[in-house]
């Protein structure tokens, strides 16, 4: 049998043109998106494509047409195929900021595991340090934390300069580094079946409790609520978020689902970790801001009540965009 390829082509141009353009706009647009009935239109001109590249194979042929339909068949391969396409900076940014309270409510029963742990730490902590001052060298390990609070509140109250100014910058990134580098360990720690984590977590409420009842005792609650406010409403939240992704991460490892692979389970929550532990270092780089350029001023040079509206603000923004951002999409979901 003699194959009359011009005529052939004459035939098949046609699909070959429509196909070439579905593929080329796909490559143009990354953020392009085929519905059900395009998707099943590309898949359909994809085979018949593939099918008359076979045909012109098996028969002598012009190889222009054939070096066509083979570069053809290959990006439409990587179309279907291919790694998962890269979203332009702003789109994948937006699609953070709602993908990352659903993520969070999707989980809402870890995190109320996390909200216990962490509280229960700070119960803790401010029992031992109101029953036993003597704790408190045990309870905070860092230096600036073991003083008379009445003292550090004078001797901030005092100063009359800038006492952060040229090393602002050095000292947010420094926030930044370490925060980051805690949320990390405390969701890494959920390999640990989930153990680490709890513990790293009820550690931190202890040290918090701890800080609030020592300040609290000396009479200074104003400072601390306008010196740990401002940032602390991001900061905290972000720790215990990192905690919700360890929970989650040890919970896999330590629960099957039915006959599911541990690598199956592993795979689902994936996505879920990612997104957690990129929203949480966002929200540890503002943090890091506040705390080094607002957070560390206080009266005389920034008046408490500022600094305190500012924190409240800023709290009750943060739940309510955990509570309702992104509930629209979850709605389409279902």
């Amino acid at each position: 049998m003699i194959l009359d390829v011009e005529k052939f082509i004459r035939n098949r141009r046609s699909e070959w043109d429509e196909f070439e353009a579905m593929v080329g706009s796909l490559e143009s647009n990354t953020s392009l998106r085929l519905n059900l009935e395009e998707a099943q239109r590309y898949h359909y001109l994809y085979e018949r494509i593939a099918a008359d590249l076979a045909k012109l194979n098996t028969y002598a042929s012009e190889p222009r047409t054939r070096s066509y339909l083979e570069g053809l068949v290959a990006r439409g391969f990587g179309e279907m195929h291919g790694t998962a396409r890269r979203l332009p900076f702003s789109k994948a940014f937006m699609k953070l900021i709602t993908s990352f309270p659903q993520t969070v409510r999707r989980h809402a029963r870890l995190f109320a595991i996390v909200m216990a742990l962490f509280f229960g730490g700070a119960v803790f902590g401010a029992l031992a340090i109101a029953y036993d001052s003597d704790s408190k060298s045990v309870l905070m390990p860092f230096s600036h934390l073991l003083g008379d609070p009445s003292d550090r509140v004078a001797e901030e109250e005092a100063r009359k300069e800038d006492h952060m100014d040229g090393s602002k910058s050095a000292f947010s990134a420094q926030l930044m580094t370490h925060n980051t580098q805690v949320a990390i360990f405390t969701l890494a720690l959920g390999m640990t079946f989930g153990v680490g984590t709890s513990i790293l977590l009820f550690y931190n409420g202890v040290l918090i409790g701890a800080v609030i009842m020592d300040y609290i005792l000396a009479g200074e609650s104003v400072f601390l609520v306008g010196w740990l406010l401002p940032h602390g409403s991001v900061e905290i939240p972000a720790i215990l978020l990192a905690g919700q992704g360890g929970l989650l991460l040890g919970k896999t490892l330590l629960f099957a689902r039915g006959r599911m692979a541990l690598a199956q389970r592993l795979k689902e929550i994936r996505g879920d970790l990612v997104v957690i532990i990129f929203g949480v270092g966002a929200m540890l780089i503002w943090a890091g801001v506040i705390e080094s350029f607002f957070s560390q001023y206080h009266e005389p040079m920034l008046p408490y009540a500022v600094k305190i509206v500012f924190g409240t603000l800023q709290m009750i923004g943060v739940v309510v965009y955990f509570t309702y951002a992104g509930r629209s999409g979850e709605s389409v979901g279902r």
